[in-house]
């Protein structure tokens, strides 16, 4: 089993940064799966934003809405996921939840991500 644990969020200003963590931890958790991070608006679906590829690479994916403002990243001493965001947008605002996937490479659908944090709360005041 694997452990997520989102943390970071908050109340921010537009054109302001936040810097969310994922901490990951299980016995079963290997720095080489693919970890994403996704958000949810109340009334909307659960979208993609970035994710790291696995296997070793951790190249970086962006969805066209975050791309440019946000940065992800990971430290696999530290087992964490960061998700660096800037330039943040009233319409940024939304749980935001990181994820691991199992196996194979990255994706943009929540359906292939096994294991889920709880969730953070990002809100961008206008």
């Amino acid at each position: 089993q694997v452990q997520l644990v989102e943390s970071g969020g908050g109340l921010v200003q537009a054109g302001g940064s936040l810097r969310l963590s994922c901490a990951a931890s299980g016995r079963t958790f290997s720095s080489n799966y693919p970890m994403g991070w996704f958000r949810q608006a109340p009334g909307k679906e659960r979208e993609f934003v970035s994710a790291l590829s696995g296997i070793g690479l951790s190249l970086p994916f962006y969805a066209s809405s975050v791309k440019g403002r946000f940065t992800i990243s990971r430290d696999n001493a530290k087992n964490t996921v960061y998700l660096q965001m800037n330039s943040l947008k009233p319409e940024d605002t939304a749980v935001y939840y990181c994820a691991a996937k199992i196996g194979g490479s990255w994706s943009n659908l929540p359906s292939e991500y096994t294991f889920w944090g709880q969730g953070t709360q990002v809100t961008v005041s206008s």
